[in-house]
Parts: structure tokens; sequence; C-alpha cells
């Protein structure tokens, strides 16, 4: 089977998006599908470390490499104030669209069609394609865009929903309940296989090997409640507080924020190879995410929280609809009330506090670990496609 994977982003990047996409491509190959991954030609992308390459900066195994392309835009989005950039990104999303659409007409019409971008699944569908699925992660506000998504989902084979939350705002939307299907984002095993004792992970990244730590991997942005944890630095000093993940601007801002703690070290964003020495180096991960808005609280379905479960690794995190669909309270995770620094505060120290509850919680994330791979959920798919096609 030929599978061409679709999505305005920027390959390599700082955020958990190039991450989703480039597992999502790799796990299809796995598979057993033969898959090119699409993307944006932008000017300004991440530098990638001497000696590596794409692939092994993801920690993509030689055997399951996609075929990598790209597709021109128009691009001066990073050329202008961030308050101004609302119409040269759509400039940028509609150019990549209508060129990635035009090249999948050209070399890819014998594939499928798997899409991140509803403007190009549109395209495609008005040309005649066929087998063409879309992936969504949130159902878009404006009017224009919508009708434009309820065009392409009329015309496509099958809807991914990311979250249950993004499959009952497409039924509300009009689209056919029997074209979703529900695939939350998934975990890789490999980074759990042979990695780093505690002690190692503490040593490689200079924290104490004695007293507690607490870790948060992941993105900066305001709704992700990472500001909350410098709150809850403050009330519990003796607890070591670490922040790998996040943008430029928004590292140095978090920076700011903590200044003056000697218990919370901002790290900034680190390649994805390097996330699993963070995590066996925690006796705890949060996802502290906020309940506004809608992307937090319904949408999202983290990429952090499969991390944290690839490595066995507890987890406290906001008691929200989207994560409940994940972790259940006192099984997977302990889940507080989301906004605050005291719950939150409660519960890490509640985590920290009782062995026994971080064991079993440990035993039953590795126990759900298989369930949840890059490579199960590409072939609950492919057997969709296959069966929609």
């Amino acid at each position: 089977m030929k599978l061409v994977l679709v999505a305005n982003a920027r390959i390599p990047s700082q955020r958990a998006q190039s991450v989703q996409l480039m597992q999502t491509a790799s796990a299809f190959q796995r598979a057993g599908a033969a898959v090119t991954l699409l993307t944006a030609e932008r000017r300004k992308k991440v530098g990638l470390p001497e000696g590596q390459d794409v692939f092994s900066f993801y920690g993509i195994a030689r055997d399951a490499r996609p075929k990598l392309e790209t597709a021109p835009c128009i691009d001066w989005v990073d050329g202008v104030p961030v308050l101004l950039q609302y119409f040269p990104a759509r400039l940028q999303e509609l150019s990549f669209a209508k060129n990635a659409a035009k090249r999948v007409l050209e070399r890819h019409t014998h594939s499928l069609v798997y899409s991140r971008e509803i403007e190009s699944a549109r395209h495609l569908v008005r040309r005649g394609l066929e087998a063409v699925f879309l992936e969504l992660h949130r159902v878009p506000g404006g009017s224009t865009r919508r009708r434009w998504l309820l065009e392409a989902a009329r015309g496509a084979r099958g809807v991914v929903a990311i979250s249950n939350g993004v499959r009952e705002d497409l039924i509300a939307l009009g689209v056919e309940a029997a074209k979703i299907r529900v695939e939350h984002d998934a975990l890789d095993p490999t980074r759990a296989r042979g990695r780093t004792s505690r002690e190692q992970a503490r040593g490689e990244l200079g924290l104490p090997r004695d007293g507690r730590v607490v870790v948060y991997t992941g993105g900066l942005l305001a709704w992700k409640g990472v500001d909350l944890l410098v709150d809850v630095a403050r009330a519990l000093p003796d607890v070591q507080f670490v922040v790998a993940g996040g943008m430029d601007k928004d590292v140095e801002r978090l920076k700011l924020l903590a200044h003056d703690l000697a218990n919370f070290r901002v790290d900034g964003f680190q390649p994805p190879t390097k996330v699993p020495s963070y995590l066996a180096a925690a006796d705890l991960t949060v996802v502290p995410n906020r309940s506004e808005p809608a992307i937090s609280a319904k949408y999202t379905s983290p990429l952090k929280v499969f991390e944290a479960m690839a490595a066995g690794v507890p987890i406290v995190a906001s008691d929200l609809p989207s994560i409940r669909e994940i972790l259940e309270h006192e099984r997977d995770a302990v889940l507080v009330p989301p906004d605050s620094s005291d719950t939150l505060r409660a519960g890490i120290a509640r985590m920290l506090g009782d062995d026994a509850l971080r064991a079993r919680i440990r035993a039953r994330l590795v126990e759900r670990a298989p369930q949840h791979t890059w490579e199960a959920r590409a072939k609950r798919l492919l057997a969709w496609m296959e069966a929609a096609a």
C-alpha cells in the first residue's frame, strides 16, 4: 500500500506537531505501507546538531523511515511581528494547501492520502480523488473554514479525530458519525528499551542523585499551565523541578518568572531523543493543563502523557475531559482540579509522599503501554482505511 501524509509543518521544529508527524509516518512505514511525508518548504527551520540527519534527530529507526517531500508555499510569516502574523500565516497555509494538493495529483494519485490539512483535503476531493482521509486535532471556529471542513469531510472516505471532544464537534457540525474514528496520540516503546537508570539520568542531567525530582516535558504555551509550577516550587523548596521544552521566547518568559528559585530549572527545548533521560530522572511528571481554551480542556491528546506511559513515570495531571479520556484517577494518575497551584501542589505532595501509590501507578502505565504504541495505532488505521477505500 502507498500512503502520502500531508501536513503543513516545519521538519524539524521545536513543536510537538513535528514529533507527532514523524512518529505517525514512521509507524505507517513500519506497519507495511510505503509512506511519503509531504510537508511545507519553509524558510526558517531548527538547525540539526552536527552529524545528525532529520531521522536520527527524531530517533526514527532505519527500517521505518518514510520518504520526505516538500511543497512550496508563500512564506514571510517570520519576518513580521507576532501581532501582525495572522494574514501572512493564512497565506502560508493556503498556498501550501494548494501546492500540496497539486503535488499529490501529479505524483501520488494511486496512494491513500492521509491529510492533516483541511484545505488540502478539500482541494483533493473537489478534484475527484477518492481515497482521502483527514486527521483533525480541533474543529476551527471561523465560518469559512468550518464550511471547507464540512465539504472536505463529506468527500473524504473517513475522518480521524484525535479525541472524543473533536468527534463531538464534528458531529455537531454535520459530519456523519459513521465516518469518524477516534485515535489518540501514542508512544514509542523503543524509548523505554535500555533506558538509563535514574542515577545515570540524573548524573547526565546534572541533577541531585538523592531527593525528589518533578519533571515537565513539552511546550510552554499559556494553556499548558506550566507557570503554576513556579508557585508550586515556591511552596515545595525541598523538591527539584525541571522543565524541558518550549519555544525560545516562552523559555525566556518562564526563566524570568522563576529567576529567584534555586529549585526550579528551565532547560529549554531538547531533542526528542533526550526526553527519555528527563523522564528517567523523575520521581513523577506533571500535565498541568488549564481549563481554557477548548484545545486544552476538550481537544488535546498530549504526547507527554504517552511518553510518561512508555517510561513508566507516575503522572499528576489536570482533571479535564481531554485528560480523562486517557487517564483514570487513582489508577493511571492523580488528577487534580485545574487552574490552581494549590491543588497541583497537593497532588504532587501526595504522589511524592506515597511510595505504594507511585509503584501502583507505574505498574499500571507499563501494563497499558503496548496498547498505545504508534505502530498499534498505525495498524488499526491502515486496516480501517483499506476497508473504507
